[in-house]
């Protein structure tokens, strides 16, 4: 569809009910047999050549649950086997986040061996309990097949995994939705991977062209010239110090019944280079700057994975397109601009330019009154400082979401943390000229300020969720994905819209009992 999208295949993925038969395990590269914890003698009935392997986990004379055992079965089958017994209860496996780390682990060793098809054998486990763990298992994969963007003459030979078999449950899964969410979590690392060379406001444009085209939804795009029509002044503000004309705002509307007004709208921050604009960065804060537009990419692709799963939301997607570059007409410090809603700001920090772009982003988004906003933005350092990379931050202006947010969080293992929101933080962003502070002069609770910031863009009567995004990327992994773009978002916004949408948005259970 696009040069800017992945060219590999999907990951396949395949289910086999019951025993697997000889024929069946032929076929494989390689299996991954995961036991209970101290397995007993019942949970090796469905496992091949159970006695052999066995007696070759006993001979290794360490705790089963610290163990793998790499094998090969014998005879005329020539198919490599490892062995993985689970955690301890009450360790890992208790969580989602430490189910899927432990799966990249394991995952990690057995993709060493380089298969092409995997086998995964889940045996001795409660069906829900298995479940989870396949799940688990199956998200690792798809995460550690997946190859980010490279651009080496001569690239590294690799035998990646194709296909995932999950063999020996008694009941298919529906591994629909676990399939979409890796592929669009891969999508946003993919995007999010990009050189700033190749993903350009132009290209940008026109990927997500295509994609409105394929997947019928509806797309407007507001150039520099609609948006002073607008009166988007925030958002000009930083796109006047690019010497690249194309920076905009996308609108993008995905209705499956024809209902005009949106249930949810998604907000993404697209800075696709962040210089500090003349508030420079230094150079290893500038270094990584091409992921500022990581916010766009988790609304992107949770529009796409919504489309893709048939969800019955009417959505819409704004992405606020553009690079902070420095320049003769870059904006500067003490600047007071006024945003689409008649705000007027007064410029402290250039480099504080994603509340700009998102505050005139959000204030187009309110206007069609949706049921509810979320907006993504990899925003604040301070977030980072706070949390570190392990957690995102979330914000909202309805206080009563927090734990709602927060478990959903822990159930899809893409953590979240609420921080507060209270009207006294507004002292800090007050101006002597105009409505509003950009930021504090001081740095100190910037990512609660920054969410200060962004709601007075909001009306009151409209539920709205701010997620800075500090798990966008880490150097070590996070969960089941390796080091580099995490993907982090996409999961944890399914969660909240298939899991805990009537808790989100209340008034829904409501609409549908009336036929609305």
């Amino acid at each position: 569809m696009s040069e800017l999208l992945p060219g590999q295949a999907a990951l396949r993925i395949e289910q086999l009910t019951g025993t697997p038969s000889r024929k069946t395990l032929s076929a494989l590269d390689h299996l991954l047999v995961v036991l209970p914890h101290a397995p007993a003698a019942e949970a090796w009935q469905r496992v091949p050549d159970a006695a052999r392997l066995r007696r070759q986990l006993g001979r290794l004379g360490k705790p089963v649950a610290d163990t793998m055992l790499r094998s090969h079965f014998g005879g005329t089958l020539d198919v490599g086997v490892t062995v993985a017994c689970l955690p301890a209860k009450g360790r890992q496996q208790d969580s989602a986040f430490g189910r899927l780390k432990w799966a990249a682990g394991v995952l990690g060793e057995v993709l060493g061996t380089k298969p092409r098809t995997l086998g995964l054998l889940v045996a001795g486990l409660p069906a829900e309990h298995a479940a989870d763990i396949v799940q688990a298992l199956i998200l690792a994969a798809g995460a550690a097949s997946f190859q980010l963007p490279d651009y080496r003459h001569k690239k590294p030979r690799s035998r990646q995994l194709r296909t995932l078999q999950v063999l020996g449950l008694d009941q298919p899964l529906d591994l629909q939705r676990v399939q979409v969410e890796i592929e669009t979590s891969n999508m946003v690392r993919w995007l999010t991977a990009l050189p700033p060379n190749k993903l350009t406001a132009g290209s940008y444009r026109e990927l997500v062209t295509r994609l409105s085209e394929h997947h019928d939804w509806s797309m407007r795009f507001l150039d520099a010239a609609a948006l002073r029509q607008l009166g988007a002044g925030a958002f000009l503000a930083v796109a006047q110090g690019n010497a690249d004309p194309g920076a905009g705002i996308i609108h993008l509307s995905h209705r499956p019944d024809g209902t005009r007004r949106p249930d949810v709208a998604l907000v993404g921050k697209g800075i696709l280079f962040d210089t500090g604009g003349t508030n420079l960065k230094p150079f290893r804060a500038m270094l990584d700057m091409h992921q500022d537009m990581s916010g766009s990419a988790v609304a992107l692709a949770t529009l796409l994975a919504i489309t893709r799963l048939g969800l019955p939301l009417a959505v819409d997607c704004w992405l606020a397109i553009t690079e902070n570059r420095i320049g003769p007409q870059s904006y500067k410090p003490r600047d007071v601009v006024q945003a689409a809603d008649g705000t007027t700001i007064e410029v402290i920090h250039t480099d504080a330019e994603g509340r700009m772009a998102l505050a005139d982003t959000l204030a187009l988004a309110a206007r069609e009154k949706p049921g509810l906003i979320l907006d993504y933005a990899t925003l604040t350092g301070q977030c980072v400082g706070a949390l570190t990379e392990r957690y995102s931050g979330v914000f909202t202006n309805r206080p009563a979401l927090d734990p709602v947010l927060v478990a959903a969080g822990r159930s899809c293992g893409e953590r979240v943390w609420p921080f507060p929101m209270d009207e006294d933080f507004d002292e800090d962003l007050k101006s002597e000229v105009a409505d509003v502070l950009q930021c504090s002069t001081e740095n100190d609770g910037d990512h609660i300020l920054a969410a200060r910031f962004l709601q007075r863009f909001m009306p009151a009567a409209q539920p709205w969720i701010h997620v800075d995004l500090s798990s966008a990327s880490r150097k070590k992994g996070l969960a089941q994905v390796p080091g580099g773009p995490t993907g982090f978002g996409v999961r944890l916004t399914l969660s909240l819209l298939m899991d805990h949408y009537e808790q989100l948005v209340p008034q829904s259970a409501t609409r549908r009992r009336a036929g609305q």
